[in-house]
């Protein structure tokens, strides 16, 4: 059996319907494949999680031009990200894809 490694995780939050887990874990998985493809893989996502996370408590004059090119990417790819997720799923305005580094 091979073991998989998490390098961060998605969770489906405040979904107002009943989701079978199933469904659930599809939503999440199509959410995270997109963020890959859109940041370069699981570990440029998890990096760029870790980079947003010190970029939150830095005062704005502070961000690089690195920073800068990292936040739209971010922005993007999670756009992208919640398209996939939420497709084939009824619209749901107040859920949310929620991803952390474990």
């Amino acid at each position: 059996m091979q073991a998989i490694e998490c390098t961060y995780t998605v969770t489906l939050r405040d979904y107002p319907e009943q989701l079978p887990a199933t469904e659930r874990i599809a939503a999440e998985a199509r959410y995270a494949r997109e963020l890959e493809k859109q940041l370069g893989g699981p570990e440029q996502v998890a990096a760029a999680l870790d980079t947003m996370a010190s970029l939150e408590e830095s005062p704005p004059q502070q961000l690089s031009p690195g920073d800068l090119t990292l936040l739209k990417a971010w922005g993007k790819a999670s756009v992208a990200a919640r398209q996939a997720g939420f497709r084939g799923l009824a619209e749901a305005s107040s859920a949310y894809f929620d991803v952390w580094l474990p």
